[in-house]
């Protein structure tokens, strides 16, 4: 009996678990989503994405992933059994368990109504009746909405393909579309961005967001997958993880004055003489590098964020490695780096740009990448505005949020709201302490360019290049040149 048992197992087909780690490979299917999977400033991020990166590492595979156009798309590929699992920011329904294995992924959303708050609230799901919610396609929403429609004859919604949830949202905040159902996770995600939207009421319970898997595979990647999540959350990296994507998401659009203040009382001192001198050295305004470094850091040397970018100014390691700096959490090497990068970015800007519009696409560059901040160039000028007007442009960063028009573009989807936030907050922070420091050169904004030829630049960049519209540009190394130093 034994010897039949053991040919018998011997000649059974491996498991899920055991090809993919005889593969060497995980293959996962996404979509692009700040609440699931997206190119952030230091490579890919997301909240799933962090998840599922840590997950492959401990299965020892590598992690392959591919992005689909929509919700549509990423159950499109697991039903063809075309990857290992999805990632879609999507909740239970009735017909899931007869076609999918699942696994929460630690988060929790629901569907939530939004309106534009030039109109009136509507109370309860009664009130909308004989009016139309605007819902992305293959949403968590609409088999509630139908559970619904059996009660409220006269509930109708409209499903829109090529939007995703910030393509509605900015709908609602222009008042094309007066209501919308969204899930509560990428509401608030992106509600600071969209003021005029609000939120009336939910359509049901929170309900978890789930990890899906192909019905033809065994189980055994599902079950490998919950225990991993299950042990994140009994170390407290689920926690963690959570609090870098959601714990924080009013800091990018405010900082309390008071809180500024005292860290200018407290921390600046520490480092004011170090911000003076290396912005001396590029001919920096030294305002400048210091504000930097307050949105950067708050002006702590030792600064880490999860993904490795790190000290005062937060360079990533690729970043220092090519601007020559050996210790990212030596305050002066990370000032020294801060001072050297920023005028790195501030070349790549076109010459004719006049200041200060010239420091604020740096600025966004620093931040996102100069690659995105062309794709919002481009995306300006298309719209019949001025791409060398920061003013111009601002407008249409968020929109590489969107899939209608990041799919448009050379580097695809972007947090395009992050860099104007990002610029509008350093722009305070340079005034105040201006005002704090010598209030009377408020009125003498620099007309020059604050930076110098960085000496050695030869070394880091490649030699200057003339496009065919006779424009004249810097050009970093391939492996830098898109790669900004922040997280």
């Amino acid at each position: 009996m034994l010897v039949i048992a053991l040919v018998a197992a011997g000649c059974s087909r491996p498991t899920t678990l055991q090809e993919i780690r005889s593969e060497g490979v995980l293959h996962v299917i996404t979509r692009n989503a700040p609440s699931v999977y997206y190119e952030g400033r230091d490579g890919p991020t997301g909240y799933d994405y962090e998840m599922v990166r840590r997950f492959a590492k401990d299965l020892g595979v590598e992690l392959k992933v591919r992005v689909a156009d929509d919700n549509s798309g990423v159950l499109s590929v697991i039903d063809q059994d075309y990857a290992h699992m999805g990632l879609a920011g999507l909740s239970d329904r009735p017909d899931f368990p007869d076609h999918y294995h699942t696994v929460s992924n630690g988060v929790e959303a629901q569907s939530v109504v939004v309106y534009n708050r030039d109109t009136e609230r509507p109370e309860t799901i009664e009130d909308l009746e004989g009016q139309t919610l605007h819902l992305v396609s293959a949403s968590n929403h609409e088999h509630q909405l139908k559970q619904l429609q059996a009660e409220i004859e006269g509930l109708q919604w409209e499903v829109h393909a090529g939007l995703d949830a910030a393509g509605i949202l900015a709908r609602v905040e222009s008042g094309e579309y007066p209501l919308a159902v969204v899930s509560s996770n990428e509401l608030d995600l992106n509600h600071v961005f969209f003021p005029m939207v609000k939120s009336a009421f939910s359509l049901g319970e929170p309900e978890d967001l789930l990890w899906v898997f192909p019905g033809e595979q065994d189980q055994t990647l599902a079950r490998a997958a919950e225990d991993f999540i299950s042990e994140l959350r009994a170390n407290g990296d689920l926690a963690q993880i959570s609090e870098r994507f959601y714990g924080h998401l009013d800091r990018l659009n405010y900082v309390g004055a008071r809180t500024f203040v005292h860290h200018v009382e407290n921390r600046l001192p520490k480092y004011e003489e170090l911000f003076r001198d290396y912005a001396s050295s590029y001919e920096l305004d030294w305002r400048l590098l210091a504000a930097i470094g307050y949105q950067e850091s708050h002006w702590r040397p030792n600064a880490v964020s999860p993904t490795g970018v790190r000290g005062l100014m937060m360079l990533t390691r690729t970043t220092a490695k090519h601007i020559g700096i050996k210790n990212r959490l030596d305050v002066e090497q990370s000032i020294q780096g801060g001072a050297k990068y920023f005028t790195m970015v501030h070349r790549k800007v076109p010459e004719r740009i006049p200041e200060p519009d010239r420091t604020w696409f740096a600025l966004a560059s620093y931040n996102v990448g100069w690659g995105h901040v062309e794709d919002a160039r481009r995306l300006t000028e298309g719209g019949g505005k001025d791409p060398d007007r920061w003013m111009d442009v601002k407008e249409f960063l968020p929109l590489l949020t969107q899939k209608e028009w990041y799919s448009k573009t050379r580097f695809g989807y972007a947090r395009g709201h992050e860099p104007v936030i990002y610029v509008q907050n350093i722009r305070r922070y340079y005034d105040f302490l201006a005002w704090m420091t010598e209030p009377t050169e408020m009125a003498e904004a620099p007309q020059e360019p604050w930076f110098k030829d960085l000496e050695g630049m030869e070394r880091i960049v490649r030699p200057i290049e003339t496009n065919p519209d006779g424009e004249v540009r810097a050009s970093l190394p391939s492996e830098l040149g898109f790669v900004p130093p922040t997280l």
